[in-house]
């Protein structure tokens, strides 16, 4: 992954890649449902990192098309996600969006496949293996065009799907998130990431190209 300073920066055309974070500060990055800047997440050495439960937090601008590519550490036992095509419409952020899981696997015997790092939360199950452990910096890839969507960690596809199919509206409809009418249905919103569980995470080298 390249890096750059330059998070605002120009207007760029479809297909080049912009970074979401400077290394340095939180500009682009908001508390969810707020115009406040994030308390509890900081920048140190590079990554934007947080320490302890906090507020989630959300990208300033939003994206519709994209492919999002990002490094990531957490610490043992840690609990987080990055959620995608976000909107601020109900009181939680997964209650729009579908949610990349990030989760030290190792620390939860028996994981889940359904919860496990790399799943589509609750509904599609991410495949064993590509995790690496607690600590170690992992890298994600999420790959939105139109309604398929793709899961991948450490250059391995964990997963794919498609928005709206009959498989993902019977998936929906046996999970929590039935509840939520417009869950999934957005098709532009905010990159979201995940800050009320335990645990420290980190991210670095966070980029976005629109498609």
């Amino acid at each position: 992954m390249t890096k750059s300073s330059d998070v605002a920066g120009p207007q760029r055309a479809p297909g080049e890649w912009r970074p979401l974070f400077d290394g340095r500060s939180l500009a682009g990055w908001r508390v969810y449902r707020s115009p406040a800047q994030p308390s509890g997440w900081v920048a140190r050495d590079g990554a934007l990192v947080k320490d302890r439960p906090t507020e989630d937090i959300v990208t300033v601008d939003q994206f519709g098309d994209f492919e999002l590519e990002l490094e990531w550490k957490i610490s043992s036992r840690g609990n987080s996600g990055v959620f995608y095509r976000a909107t601020e419409e109900y009181d939680k952020i997964y209650w729009s969006a579908t949610e990349y899981q990030l989760l030290d696997d190792a620390s939860q015997p028996g994981v889940d496949r359904l919860t496990a790092t790399g799943s589509a939360y609750a509904l599609y199950p991410a495949a064993a293996g590509a995790v690496k452990p607690a600590g170690e910096w992992n890298s994600s890839r999420i790959v939105a065009r139109g309604n398929r969507v793709e899961h991948w960690l450490n250059g391995r596809k964990l997963l794919e799907y498609e928005y709206g199919s009959p498989d993902w509206e019977a998936k929906v409809k046996a999970t929590k998130f039935v509840d939520w009418p417009n869950y999934g249905r957005a098709r532009r919103g905010h990159i979201g990431v995940q800050g009320d569980h335990g645990g420290q995470l980190a991210l670095r080298n966070i980029r976005i190209r629109e498609l």
